[in-house]
């Protein structure tokens, strides 16, 4: 939060004790995020005591980011149905619904003067992909494996897709030059789970690949100066499930 004093984050604590139960795996079955109703927006001191609950409302509410500018949130609902991005006030207030096709839209942060909005997004096209990913968000399920990138004014006006590479395209984040986008990717591998990092020009040209690994980078995020990179991958895992952060120069 503005002043380095407090955190913003989404808990299901008030859902309950126990942790939400995990969807089950079905052999064979798509790849499906839980999207546990019991999620709400929360800000605390340094040492985790809940100072302020923002959002209320039954569903979903949970992904929220912070505006450069220090004033907006950024956060994804399910309060009319669907999976759609949301603007508030940094103290909760002026909830503002800015996006609203079907499918689902998250993972969203403000360009760094905070104008303008990235995020990955599922677009069913056909009515049986519609009625699938309805039917899957009425069981609290979300199948993540086919979505691209979009941005739109922080508002939600002009909005517009900028990659159309195929399988899963998510966590975007912009450079600080505010023109291009860093995310990560699958459309190049094999399997489902080979993402790496990928560079893009904020209008959509200029697809540059950033990591090359057979497993799993993603979550990638810039210092404000725009030196460093951060992010997660499986890489030195000695073969287990791990995901450790890296940190790297970053050298244009």
């Amino acid at each position: 939060m503005p002043g380095d004093k407090q955190i913003l984050f989404a808990s299901t604590h008030l859902g309950g004790n126990d942790c939400p139960v995990e969807p089950e795996r079905v052999p064979g079955g798509k790849y499906l995020w839980p999207i546990y109703e019991t999620f709400d927006i929360f800000i605390s001191d340094l040492k985790g005591n809940v100072v302020k609950q923002l959002t209320t409302e039954k569903g979903y509410d949970a992904e929220a980011t912070i505006s450069s500018k220090g004033n907006k949130i950024v956060f994804t609902s399910t309060r009319n149905g669907d999976l759609d991005l949301y603007t508030m006030d940094i103290d909760g207030k002026n909830v503002k619904q800015i996006t609203n096709e079907v499918g689902y839209d998250g993972g969203a942060f403000f360009s760094p003067d905070g104008s303008k909005i990235v995020f990955r997004a599922s677009r069913p096209k056909t009515e049986a992909d519609k009625k699938e990913y309805l039917d899957n968000l009425e069981k609290g399920l979300v199948a993540p494996t086919e979505m691209e990138l979009f941005i739109c004014n922080e508002d939600g006006s002009n909005l517009k897709q900028i990659t159309n590479l195929g399988k899963a395209n998510w966590a975007p984040f912009y450079h600080p030059s505010g023109k291009k986008i860093i995310f990560s990717s699958n459309h190049k591998g094999t399997r489902g789970f080979e993402f790496n990092l990928f560079m893009i020009n904020e209008d959509g040209s200029g697809l540059e690949q950033i990591t090359y690994d057979k497993i799993f980078d993603s979550f990638p995020m810039f210092s404000p100066d725009g030196k460093k990179i951060i992010f997660s991958s499986n890489r030195n895992n000695n073969g287990t499930r791990d995901t450790n952060l890296f940190v790297a120069d970053w050298i244009e």
